[in-house]
C-alpha cells in the first residue's frame, strides 16, 4: 500500500492531514485538463477506502463527511472532476463538458490509484447530485469491485413541469447538437447558498469563487449530455453492488429565504429521485431524511445525525459483511 511519503502528494487548501494529487488528463477543445484527488488517511493502515464526487458548482470541502469515514477506519479520498474546484483553470468553462461520459477518464484514474497503486480491496464510492448520476453511469458501465455506492440526493431526472421532460428536452437536444456552447438563460435564487454558507444563514465555510451562491451559467451542449444521460439511467442499469440513495423527505421551491428552506430539498424533485432509484441495480435502499437539505450531509445538526445513523446502519449490514476478513495488501488481518 502506498503511503503519502511515497507519493507527489502536496498540501491541500482545506490543511492538515488532507492533501492532494494532481491528475493530468486529455486536452480538449480549451486546453490542458486536470482533475485533483484529495486524499484524508484514517489512522490506521486500511484496505478500506471510500471515494466521493461533489455535485454541480460544487467542490470537495465536507470535512465532516471526511471525517466521519475516517473514524470509520477508512481512508478518504475526494475527487474534484475536470473544471471544477481545484481543478478549474482561468481557460476553462466553469463546470462545462458536452459529454458527462468524458468524466470517465478521472474516476477510472481515481480508481486505478485508490485499488491498485495504493491498495485498497474495499471501496465505497459516493457522490451527490450530478456527481450521482455520473458515478452510477460509471459504476453500470466499469464494473468495478465496489463494496458499496451511497447517492447523496442524486440528479436522475430534470425538475420542473412536464414539458421541460418532453419538447423541452427535444430542444435542448437539438439546440445542444449544433450550438453546445449556448447558455441557457435560466432564473435562479440564491436560498440554497445562502441556506449553508456561514457568511449567510448557514455554518459551513467553503470557496464562493468555487461554489457560488448563484451557481454557474450553464449551457446547451451540457444540458443535452445530462438528459442523455438521464435517458440512460431512465433504461435501466446493472450497478451490481449494493446501493444507497439518500434523500431530504420533500422538495420545495421557495420564493423567499425562510426557515423552511433548511429543511427541504430546494434544488431537485425528491419524487423523481425515488421514482427512479429502482431502476439502478438489483439491491437498492432509498431513506428520506425529514428535515434534511439537498446534499443532506450539510443538513443542520440533528438532521444530518440521523443522516450518519442512517449511514451507519446500511454500511454495517451491506458494505462491512463481517465474513469478508480485511487484509492489509502486505500481509495480516487489519482486524
Amino acid at each position: 500500500m502506498s503511503t503519502p511519503d511515497d507519493l507527489d502528494l502536496q498540501p491541500d487548501i482545506l490543511g492538515p492531514p488532507y492533501v492532494v494529487e494532481t491528475i493530468v488528463l486529455a486536452p480538449d477543445e480549451e486546453g490542458a485538463v486536470e482533475a485533483n484527488l484529495v486524499r484524508r488517511s484514517a489512522d490506521h493502515p486500511s484496505a478500506r477506502a471510500v471515494l466521493y464526487v461533489h455535485g454541480f458548482a460544487d467542490y470537495f470541502f465536507q470535512t465532516e463527511f471526511a471525517e466521519w469515514w475516517t473514524e470509520r477506519g477508512y481512508d478518504f479520498y475526494a475527487l474534484d472532476l475536470r473544471k471544477y474546484g481545484r481543478s478549474l483553470r482561468e481557460h476553462q468553462t466553469p463546470n462545462h463538458v458536452n459529454d458527462v461520459h468524458t468524466y470517465f477518464e478521472e474516476l477510472d484514474a481515481a480508481w486505478s490509484r485508490i485499488s491498485e497503486r495504493d491498495g485498497h480491496d474495499q471501496v465505497v464510492l459516493a457522490a451527490h447530485s450530478t456527481g450521482g448520476l455520473v458515478t452510477s453511469l460509471w459504476a453500470h458501465h466499469r464494473k468495478p469491485a465496489l463494496a458499496g455506492l451511497v447517492l447523496n440526493s442524486p440528479w436522475f431526472d430534470m425538475q420542473g413541469p412536464i414539458w421541460i421532460r418532453t419538447v423541452g428536452t427535444l430542444a435542448i437536444r437539438g439546440i445542444g447538437g449544433y450550438r453546445p456552447m449556448r447558455p441557457i438563460a435560466r432564473s435562479l435564487t440564491p436560498f440554497y447558498g445562502q441556506s449553508l454558507h456561514r457568511d449567510h444563514a448557514g455554518e459551513w465555510d467553503y470557496d464562493l469563487a468555487w461554489k457560488p451562491l448563484d451557481s454557474w451559467p450553464i449551457y446547451f451542449g451540457w444540458l443535452r449530455s445530462i438528459r442523455e444521460a438521464h435517458a440512460e439511467l431512465h433504461r435501466g442499469l446493472d450497478i451490481r453492488c449494493p446501493v444507497l440513495v439518500l434523500t431530504s423527505g420533500a422538495s420545495l421551491s421557495p420564493r423567499a429565504m425562510s426557515e423552511e428552506v433548511h429543511g427541504h430539498d430546494i434544488v431537485l424533485d425528491v419524487r423523481q429521485i425515488r421514482r427512479w432509484a429502482p431502476v439502478l441495480g438489483t439491491h437498492v435502499t432509498v431513506v428520506s431524511i425529514d428535515g434534511a437539505r439537498h446534499d443532506v450531509v450539510l443538513s443542520r445538526p440533528a438532521v444530518r445525525a440521523r443522516v450518519y445513523a442512517e449511514l451507519a446502519s446500511w454500511v454495517s449490514a451491506y458494505a462491512e459483511p463481517a465474513t469478508r476478513p480485511r487484509v492489509h495488501p502486505k500481509g495480516g488481518s487489519l482486524e
